[in-house]
């Protein structure tokens, strides 16, 4: 059977207004769609209007200002329709969707569906080169951020922070890591459910650090949907942790930036 990276394949990514999930505002998005040998078959782009102020620290990421989206982005509604419609054929077709992070991408959509009163698909088959990342290379030391991932995979990365790049950048780091470690070289159902039990794994592993200085620390290890903010488990990073505290064990241990968003670092001593 071939490998999810040997068929065809999307990937989508957003800019949003903010790094918390539950509360970000898409700014915009990209999904693009690669047949089995990464020809690009389409290439869907929004620039969306959120709605509310874009804080300057996400403008200077994404580049993207709040006079910008007003006056050239489509409402946030119809993006969130748009967005959804594409995905839901993309899945309804089998074909998985890589995301970096995926969890804080699919969670924002659905808290922007919840807002706009239309539905998110559910993500199924999901791909995600961060997750995967951890899971084969535990002990590499460095960021993982997706910038840096394809620095180390020898990926071409140019236009950091835009959608249009970040997908690309992401189809070829996902098929990077799977070419690398053979246990990321299966079929896209398979790697899902993988995926699901690797993100739980990690993020305990992670809360099992923390309590030593946090006894009521709680990290969230759903993915690649988190749950609604009424259900979501609180999360505690003590100021006190600190990357050089932390045992050969290479548990998480920094919460740093990475495309905008706010992502866990393995780092071993």
């Amino acid at each position: 059977m071939l490998s999810w990276h040997e068929l065809p394949r999307a990937s989508f990514d957003l800019e949003t207004t903010g790094r918390d999930p539950q509360l970000a505002r898409i700014v915009t998005a990209s999904i693009i769609l690669v047949d089995g040998s990464g020809n690009v078959l389409t290439h869907h782009e929004w620039l969306v209007d959120p709605g509310v102020e874009i804080p300057a620290e996400a403008a200077a990421i994404h580049g993207v200002s709040t006079e910008k989206a007003r006056s050239e982005g489509i409402s946030a509604a119809e993006a969130v329709r748009q967005i959804s419609s594409v995905l839901a054929e993309t899945f309804a077709a089998g074909i998985p969707v890589l995301a970096f992070n995926a969890s804080y991408d699919f969670t924002v959509l659905a808290r922007e569906a919840e807002r706009h009163g239309c539905t998110a698909p559910v993500p199924f088959p999901v791909i995600d080169p961060y997750i995967m990342d951890k899971q084969a290379d535990r002990f590499r030391r460095g960021k993982r951020t997706l910038t840096a991932m394809a620095e180390h995979y020898g990926v071409a990365f140019d236009n950091a922070h835009t959608s249009a790049a970040d997908v690309m950048a992401t189809l070829a780091v996902g098929a990077a890591v799977a070419a690398a470690f053979p246990v990321m070289a299966q079929d896209a159902r398979t790697m899902h459910a993988l995926q699901v039990q690797w993100a739980a794994e990690q993020a305990a592993s992670f809360q099992a650090y923390l309590r030593r200085r946090e006894p009521e620390a709680v990290i969230d290890g759903t993915w690649p949907l988190k749950p609604a903010p009424l259900e979501a488990p609180v999360l505690l990073v003590s100021s006190a942790v600190q990357p050089e505290s932390v045992p050969a064990a290479a548990v998480p241990v920094l919460a740093e930036e990475a495309d905008g968003q706010l992502v866990l670092e393995l780092t071993p001593r």
